[in-house]
């Protein structure tokens, strides 16, 4: 028996809501650890991926986009669902690409994180890239965006007046802070 058995909940049903083009949702009744039952909204993701992509001047690749669920537009970093069976690289590699036009010579994992773990398994993967060649973007029939680049205090600014809310862009800047501060105890 492991340490964390004791909050386990075991399903005991399980009933398909919906499923859609990116995600499916579910209703499960589970046995609670002290023997009552509730049920569990759902979400089932594919899993996506983040890329934290630096210019050799430093600067922060990012893009701005209308997200319906807001009513809004953001500014995030470029970012991606998986799709079946493809390795989280691969993907951040087409994503940066396909929103951007960028192509980093080097990518590098940052970080893996759940979502909204009180609901949905989502699993991001966010990749560090750097050594950027520009080119053309190739973003989806649906997909519109504008490219940025923003130094680091331009992206805070945006982050302070509401611009930059998503997590994974705001776990990305405070990354990006994180090694840039670190470089400068080194020098």
């Amino acid at each position: 028996m492991s340490k964390q058995d004791h909050l386990y909940e075991k399903t005991i049903a399980s009933q398909s809501i919906y499923e859609g083009r990116i995600i499916k949702l579910k209703v499960d009744d589970v046995l609670l650890p002290n023997g009552n039952t509730a049920k569990r909204e759902i979400v089932n993701h594919p899993g996506a991926v983040a890329v934290l992509a630096l210019t050799d001047d430093n600067k922060l690749v990012a893009v701005r986009q209308f997200r319906k669920p807001l009513e809004q537009t953001i500014v995030e970093i470029p970012a991606g669902k998986l799709e079946a069976g493809e390795e989280p690289l691969t993907c951040a590699m087409r994503e940066l690409e396909e929103e951007t036009g960028y192509v980093a010579s080097h990518y590098e994992p940052l970080s893996a994180f759940y979502t909204s773990p009180g609901f949905a398994d989502e699993l991001l993967h966010v990749f560090v890239a750097t050594g950027l060649t520009k080119g053309e973007s190739k973003p989806d029939e649906d997909e519109f965006v504008d490219t940025l680049e923003l130094t680091l205090e331009e992206a805070r600014e945006l982050h302070k007046n509401g611009e930059i809310r998503d997590a994974k862009t705001v776990v990305a800047l405070f990354a990006w802070e994180n090694k840039l501060l670190r470089e400068q105890l080194k020098g």
